[in-house]
């Protein structure tokens, strides 16, 4: 289970940065000790962990494209690919699925009928409010077993994970 590091500083965390606080090899030949290959490391063991509370039949492709489409809005296929960072066709043939299982429905642009413009279903509204919530209540759960400097250290670094991930 969780390591009790309750108001301690682990000492990896300081011989592991420079004195202005940039990340550095430790000369670790594994790069075990590397900070940027722990937080590689620590994001997407994070990941899968969230993933797997989502508890939907859906890949985590689709359930990535369907919380973007939530959170903007209406969008075009070409905007979805553009936000999802992934090649145009591989958006169609996602979209197609999701229509197909009605996740999605494509809707014309009120501006121009020529444009198609996919919208969650409330189905996916419900599974993705769903998913976000237990997704939510799982970090709260890992978040409450630190201590009170390992939570402050968290919840400070999430505005520069935000930044990295180009959320903001």
């Amino acid at each position: 289970m969780a390591k009790d590091s309750r108001d301690t500083t682990d000492t990896a965390d300081t011989r592991d940065t420079t004195a202005a606080g940039d990340l550095g090899s430790t000369g670790d030949p594994a790069g075990n000790g590397d900070p940027a290959y722990r937080l590689q490391l620590a994001i997407t063991r994070l990941s899968r962990l969230l993933r797997q509370e989502v508890q939907a039949e859906l890949t985590p492709s689709q359930i990535s494209a369907l919380s973007t489409i939530r959170r903007l809005g209406p969008m075009t296929l070409g905007e979805l690919a553009e936000h999802e960072r992934v090649a145009p066709p591989s958006v169609t043939r996602m979209v197609d699925r999701l229509t197909q299982e009605g996740w999605v429905e494509r809707i014309a642009d009120p501006d121009d009928r020529r444009v198609c413009r996919v919208v969650t279903t409330a189905r996916a509204e419900e599974m993705v409010g769903e998913a976000r919530a237990r997704k939510a209540a799982w970090v709260e759960d890992r978040m409450a077993e630190l201590g009170a400097a390992d939570r402050r250290r968290v919840v400070a670094a999430v505005s520069a994970i935000e930044q990295m991930a180009g959320l903001r």
